[in-house]
């Protein structure tokens, strides 16, 4: 799943946390009182980042530059600072290292070492990512009985022209080399010259289209006669369903609804709709869930769905085209069905806190896309979203982050957080928020589905409870105190998780862990039953554990008496969560990784598994081997479908990038869910090899993909906008792939292979495609802009030749500006004679947002 990091090859310095623990000689401190010098310290120090050439041939690490000030406490001080990646140091330093845990490091002078005030001091580590967003903020300085202040030039800005963080702290990456990740990495920077070329070659000379609804209907076409004018609204009437089931379809459509509007009919019913053949699916829609049929013609408009969803999607499509249309719509008949059940998208609350606020918008633009599932991700190592009423230490404790090395008030500060943390990362839902959110969704027709991650991946949870257990045994309270804790006492495992915890791991051989479990459900079913939205399905998590319990005399007794293998107890863990929910009438579901270790004759009838696997790297095989178990796939494909990755192979492109080098918006609308081995055809590996995908465990007749789901990890998503720039416009291109199918998409034959460049997809059928969906992008992102979220504008592709300037977009059909040193900036209208280099920025259809600036000789 997320996973920011994903193996130990990985190495780079971040600053969110390290410990630097200054108890050498240091020059003689000016008189000051102890709080003020150190406040004039983190004011006055210097810290920053650089990628540096490392001591053999292609490779590169990274170097942390502190200079000290010339006035500094005469206290012992120190300053923490962080990496999501594992650090190791580079030749001989003043600084001994040492890892406290997760992306927590602490740096000690060595015995004996002196430092000077004033003096500027130099870390190397192994190893370097290639983009300057991985590095995190905040780095603080501490001592002892003196509150915690964040170093100044480790701080974030904001640029007001495109809203974007910068992190001033990184020195600039200018070399291309160093973005290469081996001596065999084949990706190459996405210079603006290399974009221009790329976007040319991906734009065909077709007429645009005169039908702009997105997702493409399985069928939709004009017909004659005179427009329909709703410029006074419309006038709805329904029968089989209620207002409520439509009202907010109504309410965020273009459409007015009015008593002198133009008569719209809306019944449920079976269905008229027949489309056409595409891909593997047969284009028939007649009484499909979601599915409608709607006719525009004769002063009327008649919708008929085969539920209140459907009919709520039938007016998202008329508000489009009639939006499109200036109010006078030409008539119209559409006939359109889901291609999936399941079209989601995930978000991750955990590891840095948005906003409800946020989650709303979310779920509008996700309706207006036709998607159906919310995927809230509430607990993870570094955070516990949700309040829980038996419980209230989880957020209490686990939603804060501050500098408390007992935990006993917070979690330490973690990614970037600093020794306070603020109200943009920390943060959960309240019972009011998270009702709230449940009568939302309902009313757009999506399912919301709550995660915990469990058993790994809970340290906020573990932590919490581990608190709460100090405080009771202190009132004299040990059954309380036991009744809810996580861990084995007597546990004397030493184990590291692939985030570097080694204390994230629930105990799962002691019955206080499924009392735990059961309560937090328990309040979740009561929460859901409250908002009048059943809990269908919940989420386990049930990914990347890391191994514990070895030496824990519960689990040592538990796979005695049951005969377990004590190396694989994460699949007891899951089959007995799963069997808790089945009780409970809840469905489970969990990631690929770890559902894929239980017996399916263990589980429940449904089961869902988020197929996360790497094209490349096996995933194939694992979801069609999940899908033959009778399961609910649903692609999660890291490669694709994950938006924390970087938009390009850039280092001003913010994300990880451990599953992809870049993720743009043309790589998820080819993204082809059903016929997972032909994507090799079109999509390279993350070194830009291609390569062939077998499909080594073909589906069984009758078997197939449930669906599709985009990812939002949020280890470097430290904010609400950036959260919208990693995830818009690309959640426009996954419904697109959800909704419907491609006809440039070969139908699954089993056991047949792919390689890059085989043409056994059609390219040019492909490409015709896309341009057409980027036709249409260009009044979404108008809408978006209205709506008021905060989407990537695509930098331009640009080049000079000759002294003659040209630049292109990848998507979007926007305006681009462009300016000479000197200059003022003016709208691109063709190639033009240029002297000197070139900047160039897009900007958004309301005119008040920038794209990043890029700049060409």
């Amino acid at each position: 799943m997320s996973r920011f990091i994903r193996t130990h090859r990985f190495c780079l310095v971040s600053a969110a946390l390290l410990t630097v623990t200054l108890s050498a000689p240091v020059q003689a401190a000016q008189p000051a009182a102890p709080q003020a010098a150190l406040d004039r310290f983190a004011s006055e120090a210097g810290y920053s980042i650089t990628f540096v050439k490392g001591a053999t041939e292609g490779s590169f690490n990274t170097r942390l530059d502190l200079t000290l000030p010339k006035s500094v406490p005469a206290a012992n001080w120190s300053v923490y600072f962080g990496s999501v990646h594992p650090l190791t140091v580079v030749g001989d330093s003043v600084f001994d290292l040492i890892h406290v845990n997760g992306d927590n490091y602490k740096l000690t002078p060595k015995p004996g070492a002196i430092l000077k005030a004033g003096e500027t001091y130099a870390i190397t580590f192994a190893g370097h990512e290639p983009t300057e967003f991985q590095a995190l903020p905040n780095a603080y300085v501490v001592a002892e009985g003196l509150k915690p202040v964040v170093i100044a030039t480790s701080k974030t800005r904001f640029d007001p022209a495109t809203g974007l963080e910068s992190e001033p702290f990184v020195t600039p990456i200018t070399d291309e080399a160093t973005v290469k990740k081996a001596p065999t990495d084949a990706n190459e920077w996405l210079t603006p010259e290399r974009a221009f070329v790329q976007n040319a070659s991906r734009t065909v000379a077709q007429a645009k289209p005169d039908i702009v609804i997105l997702p493409t209907p399985v069928s939709a076409k004009h017909l004659s006669g005179p427009p329909l004018n709703l410029a006074k609204g419309i006038n709805v009437k329904l029968s089989g369903l209620s207002l409520a089931d439509i009202k907010a379809a109504l309410d965020e459509s273009h459409l007015k609804q009015t008593s002198g509007g133009l008569p719209v009919e809306i019944t449920i019913g079976a269905g008229q709709t027949t489309g056409q053949t595409t891909g593997q699916t047969t284009g028939q829609t007649t009484g499909k869930p979601e599915s409608y049929h709607l006719l525009a013609q004769d002063g009327r408009i008649a919708i008929t769905a085969v539920d209140a969803a459907g009919a709520a999607y039938a007016i998202a499509s008329l508000s489009q085209q009639a939006a499109f249309e200036h109010d006078r719509l030409k008539p119209i008949e559409i006939s359109d069905a889901p291609r999936f059940g399941f079209r989601g998208m995930h978000l991750d609350l955990a590891r840095n806190f948005h906003s409800k606020a946020f989650i709303l918008q979310t779920i509008d633009q996700m309706a207006e896309l036709k998607l159906n599932r919310l995927h809230l991700h509430l607990g993870d190592d570094e955070g516990w979203r949700l309040a829980i009423a038996p419980l209230p230490e989880l957020t209490e404790i686990g939603s804060h982050r501050c500098h408390d090395l007992k935990e006993d008030h917070c979690l330490m500060p973690q990614l970037g957080a600093g020794p306070e943390g603020s109200k943009i990362v920390d943060g959960y839902l309240t019972k009011a928020d998270y009702i709230e959110i449940l009568k939302a969704a309902q009313a757009h027709h999506i399912e919301v589905i709550p995660s915990f991650d469990m058993p790994g991946h809970s340290r906020a949870a573990v932590r919490s409870m581990e608190a709460r257990y100090r405080r009771l045994m202190a009132e004299g309270k040990p059954d309380a105190a036991n009744e809810f804790r996580l861990q084995d006492p007597d546990d004397t495992t030493v184990y590291d998780s692939i985030q570097h915890y080694d204390d994230n791991t629930l105990n799962v051989c002691i019955p206080s862990t499924y009392h735990f479990i059961e309560t937090v459900l328990d309040d979740i079913r009561d929460m859901h039953a409250e908002a009048g939205v059943p809990l269908k399905t919940y989420h386990i998590g049930a990914d990347e554990t890391a191994g514990a319990w070895t030496n824990s005399p519960a689990c040592q007794a538990l796979v005695k008496e049951k005969g377990l293998d004590p190396a694989h107890m994460t699949p007891y863990f899951i089959t007995q969560v799963s069997q808790i929910l089945g009780r409970k009438g809840i469905e489970p579901a969990g990631w690929s990784d770890g559902m894929g270790h239980v017996k399916p004759e263990d589980m429940p009838k449904t089961v869902q598994s988020n197929a996360w696997g790497g094209l490349f790297g096996g995933g194939v095989a694992e979801a069609y081997r999940h899908a033959n178990r009778g399961w609910d796939v649903v692609m999660s494909t890291p490669d694709v479908l994950y938006f924390d990755m970087p938009w390009a192979v850039d280092p001003k492109e913010r994300g990880a990038d451990w599953a992809a080098r870049s993720v743009d918006l043309f790589k998820v609308f080819a993204f082809m869910p059903e016929n997972l081995p032909a994507n090799a055809s079109v999509m390279t590996d993350i070194q830009a090899h291609g390569e062939t995908i077998a499909d080594s465990e073909p589906l069984i007749e009758g078997r197939k993909i449930a669906g599709m789901q985009g990812q939002l990890w949020s280890e470097s998503v430290r904010s609400d906008d950036i959260a919208s720039y990693m995830i818009w416009p690309r959640l426009l291109a996954l419904s697109e792939r959800a909704w419907h199918t491609g006809a440039w998409e070969p139908p699954y034959v089993p056991g047949r292979s792919y390689s890059y460049g085989d043409r056994q997809v059609d390219g040019k059928a492909l490409l015709a495609d896309w341009q057409s969906f980027t036709d249409r992008l260009t009044p979404r992102l108008a809408e978006l802009d209205r709506d008021g979220v905060f989407y990537r504008l695509p930098t331009p592709g640009a080049r000079v030749t000759g002294g003659i300037f040209e630049a292109n977009l990848a998507y979007g059909g926007l305006k681009i500006q462009y300016r000479t040193k000197g200059s003022s900036w003016r709208t691109y209208a063709g190639a033009t004679a240029v002297k000197g280099p070139v900047e160039v920025r897009s900007i958004a259809p309301d005119g008040r947002r920038y794209s990043r600036i890029v700049t060409v000789q």
